[in-house]
């Protein structure tokens, strides 16, 4: 709203507002106002949320101080989501392509946990949501999300592509004449084109991948870049949800994942940074950096209240909403291919459930008895659990729930910089 009055007033000489102009600004401005929101209203969110006894049931799964949580308010989640939303609303460009899509997400991916939690704490079924349910509205956004970047005309990249042979001439004061031919030049396109690093020009171009050529591969190039959009959005949904599982961890960790997006999007948004950097320039990017201030905020502030002891959960709300932002802000700065290695963390996590899972089902199959790979998972479990043979063993003393969370903050933070560092290794 601030923006566009700025807009409005801006043939009105008034003190202050043209710092509106500047990303930097609303950036720190969005954070701080989600921020403080949280802060400031949190204690009267949970105690609402106390009078109305939405409290989280708890599993015995034979965990360290597991049951003193029984009772807690959850669905913190909706805290994190309005208070993003008001950061948004005040220092975004609304108009913006990338503020929508985020925005949509936000909300679309919000009000799926919402209805996980309301069918675990309402109506008293531990299991919540099934999983197909679950995965067919991730499923929709990705498939709503990717059709979007794939056909929209406001979301292009600048790239070198072909251009007519020029030959142009200059002649020195001494008479020398100087020949020169330009075959490429730069243009803002439509591009399948995203980061990935270790090579020269840390781009990697999804058409690549189609076994099709001629005007086969067109169409080829835009499916397979969808179905990964689809993917990834799925993936990163999910696997924050499944690092939810002790104080503070998702919380920490997601604000950790997404200040780097907002210094890609900063960086792929301004055009001479972009350039200084040999990175890709995305118009417009600029206000996803804006975004993901906004939920960096409403993260600190949540991890207020939800550091350990915690006196508030995200619940499904927060978790499946914050890793579908992080999955589409990826997509639009075409970072997604940095994810494994930016949310390392997350993608550990679930990998941890798959292997368990998997594990479980060749064992009982191969010996008519289910035995475990790791003593618990997700992986942050694992070191809680004792008493229980794997293939995996923890630690004989099993670590206290604010080391591990700390401890995982830490190796996040070691991602997030070995993450930021490969713009630069080619």
């Amino acid at each position: 709203m601030l923006y566009h009055l700025h807009q409005f007033l801006a043939d009105f000489d008034i003190p202050g507002m043209g710092l509106m102009k500047y990303l930097t600004f609303r950036t720190l401005m969005a954070a701080l106002t989600s921020m403080l929101l949280t802060l400031i209203f949190g204690e009267k969110f949970i105690r609402i949320i106390q009078r109305k006894q939405i409290g989280e049931e708890i599993r015995d799964l034979g965990l360290e101080g597991q049951l003193s949580k029984k009772g807690t308010p959850t669905m913190g989640g909706v805290m994190i989501i309005l208070a993003t939303l008001c950061g948004v609303l005040l220092w975004e460009d609304l108009t913006n392509i990338y503020t929508i899509l985020l925005t949509v997400t936000l909300l679309w991916l919000g009000m799926l946990g919402f209805i996980d939690d309301y069918i675990k704490v309402f109506k008293h079924n531990k299991n919540g949501m099934s999983e197909k349910a679950k995965l067919i509205g991730q499923i929709s956004l990705g498939l709503a999300i990717g059709l979007t970047v794939c056909y929209s005309p406001k979301i292009k990249v600048r790239e070198e592509v072909p251009a007519s042979v020029r030959t142009e001439y200059s002649i020195d004061e001494d008479g020398t004449v100087h020949e020169s031919v330009s075959t490429i030049k730069a243009d803002i396109v439509k591009s399948t084109k995203t980061t990935i690093p270790f090579v020269k020009d840390n781009e990697f171009d999804y058409k690549w991948l189609s076994p099709l050529k001629g005007k086969w591969n067109w169409w080829s190039k835009w499916a397979i870049y969808l179905i990964m959009i689809v993917i990834v959005i799925t993936a990163c949904s999910n696997s924050v949800n499944l690092t939810d599982g002790l104080d503070g961890l998702a919380a920490g960790t997601t604000a950790i994942s997404s200040a780097v997006l907002l210094i890609f999007a900063y960086l792929s948004g301004n055009v001479i940074q972009a350039g200084y950097l040999n990175i890709m320039f995305i118009p417009g990017a600029g206000e996803a950096a804006v975004f993901m201030g906004a939920v960096i905020g409403a993260l600190i502030g949540f991890l207020w209240y939800n550091s350990y002891p915690a006196q508030i959960f995200m619940g499904d709300t927060g978790s499946l909403a914050l890793g579908g932002v992080i999955g589409v802000c990826a997509i639009l700065i075409r970072k997604e291919l940095l994810l494994p290695i930016l949310c390392g963390v997350f993608f550990v996590e679930a990998l941890s459930v798959i292997i368990q899972r998997s594990y479980f089902k060749f064992t009982k199959k191969k010996y008519g008895q289910g035995r475990r790979f790791f003593k618990m998972a997700p992986l942050h479990h694992h070191f809680q659990k004792e008493g229980i043979k794997a293939v995996i063993s923890a630690p004989a003393q099993v670590r206290p729930e604010a080391k591990i969370t700390v401890r995982f903050w830490i190796i996040q933070v070691i991602l997030a910089v070995i993450t930021i560092a490969l713009l630069k290794i080619r």
